[in-house]
């Protein structure tokens, strides 16, 4: 497993990768407030979603803090995926350093 920093990822993104960006929080934090373009799969749904998330792909695994996505990279890895980023400080980090207009919590 890779660990990005908000900035690092938003200069992935600028270069033209198109990972997989996996948020593993709760709907109503995902719907609160989420880095564009991700996609929702609650952490306790992840066992049951596996087969909607591509193993060849680049997977970035975002939460609030960046706790629940590093236990879900690694349940990823455990599965066969080789190319697992957890997003460290996740989406409260983000919007400190890349986002500074998105809603927190």
């Amino acid at each position: 497993m890779r660990h990005f920093s908000p900035k690092e990822l938003k200069v992935h993104l600028e270069q033209g990768a198109k990972p997989v960006l996996l948020d593993v929080r709760e709907p109503w934090e995902y719907d609160y407030c989420r880095i564009e373009g991700s996609a929702l799969i609650p952490m306790g749904q992840i066992h049951r979603q596996l087969d909607e998330i591509d193993p060849s792909a680049e997977v970035v695994v975002i939460c609030h803090h960046g706790i629940r996505s590093r236990q879900v990279a690694y349940y990823l890895e455990t599965q066969g995926y080789d190319d697992v980023i957890n997003l460290e400080g996740g989406v409260e980090r983000w919007a400190q350093e890349v986002e500074p207009t998105m809603r927190r919590y």
